[in-house]
């Protein structure tokens, strides 16, 4: 425990220089993905995002694995936009697998997807989510949901 704690208080103690990722996209739709890091860097919501294609890239960066054994992992995203329908690891097992570890289940985790089925609204709660939001389809309403949640969870949002 005094492991953790010592963990937890530098990563809330480091200054913002060396906390690199502030919004960490895993989507497998390219263009979806882009669109919302236009619209988080339109309204100068995030200067350090990293998109991520699949569940398995997500896992491998958050805790520092594969790819990215050298990224030093005490530099958490504070939040993480997360599709659900991904290929290899789905976004509701990278959200267990988030949720499930002492050191990351504190970064707050939004489901960004374009599934409405009521199934997986409740499973992604279940297993920790902190918001569930449905994609909308339209370009204005997509930078307009994605601007007032960078807006929320950048700026109102304190954890």
């Amino acid at each position: 425990m005094a492991v953790l704690n010592a963990l937890l208080f530098s990563f809330f103690t480091t200054p913002m220089i060396y906390q690199e990722v502030e919004v960490l996209i895993v989507e497998d739709n390219d263009e979806d993905a882009e669109l919302t890091i236009r619209a988080l860097k339109k309204h100068h919501l995030a200067n350090h995002v990293v998109h991520l294609s699949d569940g398995e890239q997500a896992l491998d960066f958050i805790f520092g694995r594969g790819n990215y054994s050298g990224r030093v992992i005490l530099q958490m995203p504070k939040v993480i936009l997360l599709d659900i329908k991904m290929p290899k690891i789905s976004g509701l097992e990278v959200l267990q697998a988030v949720k499930s570890d002492p050191l990351t289940k504190v970064i707050p985790v939004v489901i960004l997807t374009s599934s409405e089925e009521d199934p997986d609204i409740k499973k992604a709660y279940a297993l920790g989510a902190n918001s569930y939001i449905v994609k909308p389809v339209e370009f204005d309403n997509f930078s307009r949901t994605v601007a007032d949640l960078g807006l929320y969870w950048m700026v109102v949002n304190r954890i």
